[in-house]
């Protein structure tokens, strides 16, 4: 069971643990169960049976730079419920530390029912209402915790209601004034939003403070209202802004395109056979974001941008071919092992 202290923080137990040079990287956002139907290709309705599963895109790239080697915290808010106390030990044996989370005793943890229906499409129902990730308020941040960090990583979710987006916009602040890198990956749910024009309003509301941002073509026709994804021009002038040090377009197998103030181009994809693609732009993200941890001339050096988002496309590509999200992420070790077989093929 969960160690929670009085103050409702919780005691990971991982003070001490040493991991690589590998700067501190804070995932700040929502954490929930997954339930997946146990038959694919199918829509909700006619599943017969769920599977749970730990979801939420900033916890997922928490587990992905720490599986790296690299040293990660999540911050945010789940249920005291035995959800929430399972989330948070998976969390822990995945060597994230946990100490920015928080338990709502008045609030479950979030619940997203999620299939892939046979015509390829997504298919999610949440339970929300309002679930204790929504009710992050601003006094239960680790203020310490964001300062230690060298990247501050966020999705937009968080921004949708109160108390949490005003939680969200004070970790912000925080971050910036402690040098923080801030990278956002607006990862859209339109179903969470009142409306299309909030969602569209709420993601581009902190999109001038963020230092890398990651999106892909379908959230940049929402974003552009109907726009080319594929026009380097319409990237340029609408979504890159003056402040921005990198833009990933992220194209599922056939790999990403990258935007800077000095260079643009694409790095191609890696081919495998994809079982189950939850979570691979997560993975994406994660390996991307060790990367900078690691070594901060990425941002600048195209030759190590080019080498970093390769290995963010491998990381991505190897999470496709196992099912679920956290249990298919690799370790660095797989990645290199993947690298060096496709280069002797």
């Amino acid at each position: 069971m969960a160690n929670i202290t009085p103050s409702g923080k919780y005691d990971n137990g991982t003070k001490g643990e040493s991991k690589e040079t590998s700067a501190l990287v804070v995932s700040f956002g929502e954490l929930l169960i997954d339930f997946v139907p146990t038959v694919t290709g199918i829509s909700l309705i006619e599943a017969p049976a769920f599977k749970k599963a730990p979801g939420g895109a900033p916890a997922n790239v928490a587990v992905a730079i720490s599986r790296l080697g690299g040293s990660s915290a999540f911050v945010g808010k789940v249920g005291a419920d035995e959800f929430g106390y399972m989330l948070a030990d998976i969390l822990k044996q995945n060597n994230v530390d946990t100490s920015g989370m928080r338990f709502d005793s008045n609030a479950r943890t979030a619940l997203a029912f999620v299939t892939l229906r046979a015509d390829g499409e997504r298919e999610f129902l949440f339970f929300r209402n309002p679930s204790a990730d929504m009710l992050l308020h601003e006094s239960e941040l680790d203020k310490n915790l964001i300062k230690q960090a060298k990247i501050l990583h966020y999705g937009s979710i968080s921004l949708i209601d109160e108390p949490c987006r005003s939680a969200h916009l004070a970790a912000l602040r925080i971050a910036k004034d402690s040098g923080c890198i801030l990278s956002y990956d607006p990862n859209l749910r339109l179903a969470l939003w009142p409306s299309a024009e909030s969602a569209r309003e709420g993601i581009m509301s902190i999109w001038d403070q963020a230092d890398v941002i990651k999106i892909n073509e379908d959230e940049i026709t929402f974003l552009t209202g109907g726009d080319d994804p594929y026009d380097d021009n319409v990237v340029l002038k609408k979504l890159f802004h003056p402040n921005l040090k990198l833009l990933i377009v992220t194209e599922g197998s056939e790999g990403c395109r990258y935007y800077t103030k000095d260079f643009r181009g694409r790095v191609a994809g890696v081919k495998v056979k994809p079982v189950d693609t939850t979570g691979a732009g997560d993975a994406f993200v994660g390996g991307f974001i060790y990367s900078i941890a690691s070594d901060q001339n990425v941002l600048k050096n195209e030759k190590r941008l080019r080498e970093a988002l390769h290995f963010a496309n491998v990381c991505g590509a190897i999470t496709v071919t196992d099912r679920g999200a956290i249990p298919s992420l690799p370790t660095k070790e797989a990645v290199l092992q993947f690298m060096l077989e496709a280069t002797t093929i």
